[in-house]
């Protein structure tokens, strides 16, 4: 059972401060995992946590340190 609802397209767009074609782009290209219910895609948000990190400049700080 998913914990949280599924994100839209747009939802991705607004907590990312990009274009909804980007987004788009990224499901097309297979960067970022979607799920295809009818004409409309959606995104679990351990799925867009997980593209995130894989393009950051650094790997998370897991110690909580703040460094």
């Amino acid at each position: 059972m998913l914990s949280r609802p599924m994100l839209t397209v747009h939802d991705v767009a607004d907590l990312l401060q990009v274009k909804e074609s980007t987004v788009r782009a990224w499901i097309h290209d297979a960067s970022l995992r979607a799920v295809k219910f009818g004409r409309d895609w959606r995104v679990a948000h351990k799925d867009l946590e997980a593209f995130v990190n894989a393009h950051a400049n650094r790997p998370p700080d897991l110690g909580g340190n703040g460094r």
